[in-house]
């Protein structure tokens, strides 16, 4: 993967982690009740759901690309038709907000690390979005493996750093979400858009 493609991925991936979804929602709330400590578990558990997710997908891809490369172009139109449908969702989302709720019952490390994790694994749109996004950015000339490794190891750092942000942020995060939050949904409902639209026509 070039510097060029790698950053427009990086941009991308940001957006995704940022935008309204089950694994940040669950950062905000178990950062409020359980603290930023204990909600390191969630954010790990996520981050493992999150890269086994692009595992299965970008190794899916590669075995369609084995056999015929004309299965990358139509990949990437269907994908790139799912992202502009993906990023209208997310334009039109509700903000998410942290709901008052009462004390918090004692929650063990694994089980806020199992959470997360079934949290990314089992997020159907999560499954569809990479399937989606990933074939925008292969190289079916280099190293699957290398690829792999770049991309889930990139988006499992932004996810790290971004939930941790939320967790740590929970109170002061949820009234601004409330207060500016569809705006920023729009924001990231544009990147969704403007990758869908732009990436597959690239050579």
């Amino acid at each position: 993967m070039d510097p060029h493609t790698w950053f427009i991925y990086f941009l991308a991936a940001l957006g995704l982690s940022l935008s309204p979804g089950p694994n940040g929602l669950l950062a905000l709330t178990h950062g409020a009740l359980h603290g930023r400590r204990k909600a390191l578990y969630t954010i790990f558990g996520g981050a493992l759901g999150f890269v086994t997710v692009i595992g299965l997908s970008l190794f899916g891809i590669g075995a369609l690309l084995q056999a015929s490369l004309t299965w990358l172009t139509v990949l990437k139109w269907v994908g790139g038709a799912y992202l502009v449908w993906l990023g209208i969702q997310v334009w039109r989302a509700a903000p998410i907000g942290l709901e008052a709720a009462g004390p918090a019952e004692p929650r063990g490390g694994w089980s806020m690390f199992r959470q997360g994790a079934l949290s990314a694994l089992t997020n159907p749109k999560g499954i569809l979005f990479f399937a989606a996004f990933l074939p925008q950015f292969i190289d079916p000339a280099r190293s699957l493996a290398l690829q792999f490794a770049l991309m889930a190891g990139t988006f499992a750092a932004i996810e790290i750093a971004t939930e941790l942000f939320i967790a740590s942020m929970a109170h002061r995060i949820s009234p601004w979400l409330k207060r500016v939050g569809k705006r920023f949904n729009q924001a990231c409902g544009g990147v969704f858009i403007a990758i869908g639209a732009a990436l597959p026509l690239r050579s």
